[in-house]
């Protein structure tokens, strides 16, 4: 795994974050040092979308980067049939998904499908999951509740909608408090103040997150009127929704 230095070096201009060859070569250890709970929340979402996934139907990863849910689901499944369907917009992302792909034993039924599109442009079939982890947070903030309202209408009756985002308190002392506690984990897990700031700064105006409060007023006027916070960690939280 290679180690994530990205912001290591003082920049005289820092640039908007993307998800280029760049971010791609060291996305794994990023996540991993960045993301509270990330390999219980991957574990827990695997055997909840293995529990609700239903026989002739899809199961969609949106966001899919390099592929840590659809392994998790692989290994979950065994040897249970199933058709998912991950997207990412970014080639850089896929492609390393398609590696780690190809080192996975699937059962001759099991098919995974990777394309190269935003979730917005996709067509959905009848689904019984769809997972989208970390991705809502950076589309444009009137893409999310139409994409939502698809999601929606393609999950068919007990269908699970599992969401995991970066969210911003609504109270103003409380979000600061939440930004202080997760740079205070992003330190302990290596990364100086320099880096700390400047990925900052690249994420500003690229990942624009909400509170809880405004992600489950837009999920109920999607539809989803059975909605449960199954993961909170200061600023970032993870519902599930059944239609």
């Amino acid at each position: 795994m290679n180690a994530d230095d990205l912001y290591a070096r003082p920049r005289s201009q820092v640039t908007r974050f993307c998800f280029d060859e760049q971010v791609a070569r060291v996305f794994d250890d990023m996540l991993q040092r960045s993301v509270p709970l990330y390999a219980e929340s991957l574990r827990r979402q695997a055997q909840l979308a293995a529990h609700f996934y239903r026989p002739h139907t899809r199961i969609y990863d949106l966001g899919c980067s390099h592929g840590n849910f659809i392994a998790a689901f692989c290994a979950e499944m065994a040897q249970r049939p199933f058709q998912l369907q991950a997207v990412d917009p970014a080639e850089a992302m896929l492609q390393r998904c398609r590696q780690r792909l190809g080192e996975l034993v699937l059962g001759s039924q099991q098919q995974v499908e990777l394309l190269a599109c935003p979730a917005q442009q996709l067509h959905f079939a009848p689904a019984s999951v769809v997972v989208i982890n970390l991705t809502l947070q950076f589309l444009p903030l009137t893409e999310r509740e139409p994409l939502l309202r698809r999601i929606y209408q393609a999950l068919v009756p007990g269908g699970l909608l599992l969401l995991t985002e970066k969210i911003e308190h609504e109270q103003a002392p409380l979000a600061e408090l939440e930004r202080d506690w997760y740079y205070r984990f992003k330190a302990e897990n290596g990364y100086s103040q320099l880096e700390i700031s400047q990925k900052r700064e690249a994420l500003e105006q690229v990942l624009v997150p909400e509170s809880c409060q405004a992600h489950e007023q837009r999920l109920r006027r999607c539809g989803f009127d059975q909605i449960a916070l199954w993961l909170k960690w200061f600023n970032f939280a993870g519902f599930l929704c059944l239609k």
